[in-house]
């Protein structure tokens, strides 16, 4: 059986400034990305509230979510896990950067938040993405023969792509290129942990891929 790549999702963002919107006026998700390979199924960046994105699952490729072996996180920003905890049964996958980064963060802010009266909410918030983030498992460079990582980091520490390699090469870009319009304007999120890395992990996909899919649009062809 063949490698398949299927978009599940189309995300968008809040407000796209190549459509003159300064101000949000929709809710963000993130693009969601089905990979079946062999016995992996591996799904990408789990954005729509979960009754949707169940539905949606069901609707685009046929599949209840206890069937997903492997959930993969482009990066840990909310708006690409927002409906992670459906996938109960599967293996949680995030750069191993990404995840001893925030770990780090969120360990130092608990450490900060401790004793300070009026930080219960703020504790518990904390407390909730430690649970999570410990949930998930460092990725390795291959999850399956013709799926590998592709290190993309910049817009957060450890971003991080997926490349199918294939009769076209298909990179699962996350937010290191948003929307086709960014990538047609060379531009990246306006809001980087590092902006020199981010633009050089562009740069990198520009050169690498053939069929993109951006962290919030559609599937584009490169050219």
């Amino acid at each position: 059986m063949s490698c398949t790549v299927d978009v599940i999702s189309i995300g968008t963002l809040s407000h796209n400034p190549f459509w003159n919107e300064r101000t949000p006026v929709r809710t963000s998700h993130a693009t969601t990305t089905l990979i079946r390979d062999g016995q992996s199924t591996i799904l990408v960046d789990p954005s729509l509230p979960a009754e949707i994105l169940a539905h949606r699952l069901h609707e685009r490729a046929g599949l209840r979510p206890d069937q997903v072996t492997t959930v993969f996180l482009t990066c840990f920003l909310p708006v690409h896990r927002r409906s992670l905890g459906l996938f109960e049964d599967a293996d949680w996958l995030i750069h191993p950067e990404e995840r001893s980064t925030l770990l780090g963060h969120l360990n130092r802010s608990m450490e900060s938040a401790a004793g300070q009266p009026d930080d219960a909410v703020s504790t518990e918030e904390i407390e909730q993405e430690l649970v999570l983030l410990g949930r998930t498992r460092p990725a390795p460079e291959r999850l399956t023969e013709v799926v590998h990582t592709f290190p993309s980091p910049g817009v957060t520490p450890g971003t991080c792509a997926l490349l199918v390699a294939g009769r076209q090469t298909t990179l699962i870009a996350g937010d290191a290129v948003l929307t086709r319009d960014h990538y047609q304007n060379a531009r990246i999120h306006d809001r980087c942990f590092d902006t020199a890395r981010a633009r050089q992990s562009f740069a990198e996909i520009v050169e690498v891929a053939e069929i993109i899919i951006p962290g919030h649009d559609n599937l584009f062809m490169a050219v």
